[in-house]
């Protein structure tokens, strides 16, 4: 997808941030579309249906972690939250809940875009495969299909979001190998990225809540104490 064909929707109610940050995608050629509170966002989610959006937490009459929550419902639209300096809970909330990344205020707007165009890169799934990554990985109650980017297990279809499977079908495809949460930043991020670890460990939480019989003894994604994660067959 042509950066003309997608849209970004900027939802904050700081409108020196969404002018600049406009101003940067617009040079970029995305189609960009604002909201300066939750229940607008809502409104525009519904009425363009963006193929990413940009979200402050703290927002008037509903906050972002209540929009995050609300688009999870019924999308796997892309978000990248925006948080206040230090506000730590904001963020693995936000993670815990869906968002795909987030990035701290007061931020570079360059690197936003960056962020952004790698979270679409991914999503779109347009980055250059691996050798063998167009093939099905089965495994004993789960089914990892890279070319339809969906995942099954004996319950049935698994909703991910597009870091979760980017990062289950990263581990499964290097299986028995052991990563450090930073070398899955730098894998599966798809960028230098500026984030802390807690990303890793709030995305392989989920992963396994979604796709173990039992995430509290993981069949799947083991933990190496003391270096990172693998996964097992």
């Amino acid at each position: 997808m042509n950066t003309e064909e997608c849209t970004v929707l900027i939802v904050d109610d700081e409108p020196n941030i969404v002018e600049v940050v406009s101003a940067y995608l617009q040079r970029e050629l995305y189609k960009v579309v604002t909201a300066s509170d939750g229940e607008e966002a809502l409104r525009m989610i519904n009425q363009h249906g963006p193929d990413l959006i940009v979200l402050d937490v703290m927002l008037p009459k509903l906050d972002g972690l209540e929009v995050c929550r609300r688009v999870r419902a019924s999308s796997n639209t892309p978000i990248i939250m925006l948080t206040a300096r230090g506000e730590e809970t904001d963020k693995l909330v936000g993670l815990g809940i869906g968002a795909d990344d987030y990035i701290t205020k007061p931020f570079s707007p360059r690197e936003l875009v960056a962020r952004i165009k790698a979270v679409l890169r991914r999503a779109q799934g347009v980055a250059t495969p691996e050798p063998g990554a167009d093939e099905t990985l089965r495994f004993p109650s789960l089914k990892i299909n890279p070319r339809t980017r969906s995942v099954e297990t004996d319950k049935g279809h698994v909703e991910l979001t597009a870091k979760e499977f980017d990062l289950l079908f990263f581990l499964a495809s290097h299986a028995h190998e052991v990563f450090t949460r930073t070398q899955l930043l730098d894998q599966v991020w798809d960028y230098s990225y500026y984030g802390d670890t807690s990303t890793v460990t709030v995305h392989i939480r989920r992963l396994r809540e979604k796709i173990e019989p039992d995430p509290m003894r993981p069949k799947y994604i083991k933990t190496v104490w003391g270096v990172g994660y693998k996964f097992e067959k």
